[in-house]
């Protein structure tokens, strides 16, 4: 079968490069083979939608991946929801390393611009300067163009408010409202967005880093700490070293070739940090950081080449600013470690949680007016610079913390109560009724105490069980943690003979 494509360009301007766009991912489109599908991985093969925003792979048939026709009517629906709410006509955009960056961005610029909005372009950028620039722009709202975590095949888009926080679920119903509807206006040519290029945001973001009161620089140079830091090619190559400069911090960078050849998979999980605690032992380092594509995720390697934890990334600033805010409440979702509380109730206050994802877990910290929060994955969240994770605000009170605690950072990992949390999921297929597991568990846990605010948490005595549907990709997410691994593993295991038990025939392929 031959495909023949016609590119009408017109003499000039930039909308002929749209087309151009279409062309150079639709080049490599597999074509559907008579009588049937191509069949694929369901990991590298997805389109996920929820409160993260919209997000999948690259590459393959039409209808089961982020296709640029998915990217512009999502684009368009949400630069039609910002201009209609009344806010400024203008969004700030930024991205991660990723290959096709570049190419998302084009479609996302472009189909702004055709709905009549101004674009602030960061280029290569970090989820959390986009968040913090636009209110400095004083824009209508954000896209920053990452998977976060995700392989390299994946892109998405996360859609930001004029706060520069995640949109509301309502917000988001709103804007699949008009796409649904196909009540999309766009502009004339008269009225057309305009687009400039603006690279400062970078550093004004490290400068409200610093100007942070529990941010000690002093402190912090007066160690001269010695440190390597795992930059994932991808945009913390570019933003975590000027602030370890800033901070008198040496280091050495690993992978730190920005073009989203992701070295290993970018998700800070100790199985993936191998190559950083090797590092940190070979330069007798005081400190590995190991950040995501778009930072704003953090984790920590100990002097000894152990992890220090992706849980605890979280417990050791809460409890760095709980010294200086005590009685104070914090927040993390559901997922996230009990350390958390502990530590909390140490320094008198309040632990509170949250459902999953950034939006919630900012929801309930501006409800209980906590000094500081976020999620359990490394993501912290200090309201004092703004409400969105930020592993670069992280790695500034972490240091400070580590400079004024005086021992290393084994000795500090220490100091807190040890919790082990098991991360699991399964493979979920169109047809995998989620409805009927829950209340398949419910009944069989119904002398336990259940919280089904975010799927299903069956709190134990000797530990906690998390189930619930991913926002960020095609699986169920299975979370267990107690004070021993061999527990935790178990609570695993059992839950998975319970599904087992109660779906029956259908899929449950682990990952």
């Amino acid at each position: 079968m031959r495909l023949k494509a016609v590119l009408i360009r017109p003499a000039s301007g930039e909308f002929s490069q749209l087309a151009a766009l279409f062309l150079q991912t639709y080049a490599s489109v597999s074509v559907r083979p008579p009588g049937g599908r191509p069949k694929y991985n369901l990991r590298h093969l997805a389109l996920v939608k929820s409160i993260s925003g919209i997000r999948g792979t690259l590459g393959g048939v039409a209808g089961d991946i982020l296709t640029p026709q998915e990217i512009v009517n999502n684009t368009a629906a949400y630069g039609y929801w910002l201009a209609r709410s009344g806010q400024t006509r203008k969004v700030v955009i930024g991205r991660d390393g990723r290959i096709s960056g570049s190419l998302v961005s084009g479609l996302v610029t472009q189909t702004l611009r055709a709905v009549g909005i101004d674009v602030v372009d960061l280029d290569y950028s970090t989820t959390p300067t986009v968040e913090m620039a636009v209110k400095m722009e004083g824009a209508g709202g954000g896209i920053i163009i990452t998977a976060s975590h995700n392989p390299k095949e994946w892109n998405a888009l996360k859609f930001l408010n004029h706060e520069g926080e995640f949109l509301s679920q309502a917000d988001n119903d709103a804007m699949q409202g008009y796409l649904d509807d196909n009540a999309i206006e766009y502009a004339s040519v008269e009225k057309l967005g305009d687009h400039w290029t603006d690279n400062t945001y970078l550093h004004k973001h490290l400068a409200a880093i610093l100007e942070l009161p529990l941010v000690d620089a002093d402190a912090v140079r007066a160690k001269g700490f010695n440190v390597v830091v795992d930059c994932i090619n991808s945009t913390g190559a570019l933003a975590v070293p000027p602030l370890l400069d800033e901070l008198g911090v040496t280091y050495v960078l690993i992978n730190e070739t920005v073009n989203g050849q992701f070295q290993h998979k970018p998700e800070p999980l100790p199985k993936n940090l191998v190559q950083l605690a090797k590092a940190v032992t070979e330069h007798k380092a005081h400190l590995g950081i190991a950040v995501d594509p778009d930072v704003d995720r953090l984790a920590f390697v100990s002097e000894d080449g152990h992890m220090f934890g992706e849980e605890y990334t979280l417990v050791a600033i809460a409890d760095y600013v709980l010294q200086y805010h005590p009685g104070g409440s914090t927040v993390s979702n559901l997922s996230s470690t009990r350390a958390l509380a502990d530590v909390t109730a140490k320094h008198g206050g309040t632990y509170h949680a949250s459902a999953v994802g950034e939006v919630n877990v900012v929801a309930k910290m501006k409800a209980v007016d906590a000094v500081i929060g976020g999620e359990g994955n490394g993501g912290v969240i200090v309201p004092g610079l703004h409400y969105g994770r930020d592993a670069l605000a992280g790695i500034a009170l972490f240091l400070s913390h580590l400079a004024k605690f005086g021992k290393r950072a084994s000795y500090l990992r220490k100091t807190y109560p040890d919790y082990y949390i098991a991360k699991n999921k399964i493979n979920k297929t169109d047809d995998f009724d989620l409805d009927r597991l829950f209340a398949g568990l419910k009944q069989k846990y119904r002398n336990e105490k259940l919280n089904d605010v975010d799927g299903l948490k069956i709190d134990l005595e000797d530990g906690w069980i998390h189930l619930r549907n991913s926002n960020t990709e095609p699986i169920v997410r299975i979370y267990t943690e107690s004070h021993s691994p061999v527990i935790a593993n178990n609570l695993y295991k059992k839950i998975s003979q319970d599904i087992t038990e109660i779906m029956g025939g259908q899929s449950q392929d682990q990952d």
